[in-house]
């Protein structure tokens, strides 16, 4: 083992930990498929979901600002690591790479929501998908978003690509293919 990776393993700071994790389904202008969103974000995760917005006039899809057009929902700390067991096993614990990007983010979807265990075919929603997007942090990272002296992260303490790899596959088993 070389000495960059034993200081890597003692420090505290550098270990990596989820943040939280936001269910996102895209509906567009259609406002039934809208309310099945919500309900299937209210069954999945016992919480209550919200609507997001169009913020641009794009006609040729019927958009414009202030449009209701998803729902999505954050979960943080342990029900945000519970629900995420389950949504891995949705997908059989395997992930491509391009999941992955360059500043610790994850990102995957699930095209059924009957794959994911514990959930139960609802008639009134039918077969509906969703995104999942997990946000992976280490200690320190408050710094970019607080109120007062806000800082940016320096380079070294950044998550990269690998790092965020080798952590889901440690702590989730995940099987990362290319």
């Amino acid at each position: 083992m070389s000495e960059k990776s034993k200081t890597f393993q003692s420090n505290p700071m550098k270990e990596i930990r989820v943040e939280k994790i936001t269910l996102n389904i895209g509906c567009g202008t259609d406002q039934n498929k809208l309310d099945k969103a919500l309900l299937l974000l209210k069954t999945i995760t016992n919480a209550k979901p919200v609507k997001t917005f169009a913020k641009k006039r794009i006609p040729e899809f019927g958009l414009r600002p202030g449009l209701p057009i998803g729902a999505k929902v954050t979960l943080r700390k342990d029900k945000a690591e519970k629900l995420l067991v389950a949504l891995l096993e949705a997908k059989d614990k395997i992930l491509k790479s391009n999941s992955f990007d360059d500043n610790g983010n994850v990102s995957f979807g699930i095209e059924e929501y009957i794959d994911i265990h514990g959930v139960k075919y609802n008639p009134e929603i039918g077969i509906m998908g969703l995104e999942v997007c997990i946000t992976l942090e280490r200690r320190g990272f408050r710094i970019r978003k607080r109120k007062k002296m806000k800082r940016k992260i320096s380079k070294s303490h950044k998550i990269t690509k690998e790092e965020a790899i080798e952590f889901m596959k440690k702590k989730f088993s995940v099987k990362v293919e290319e």
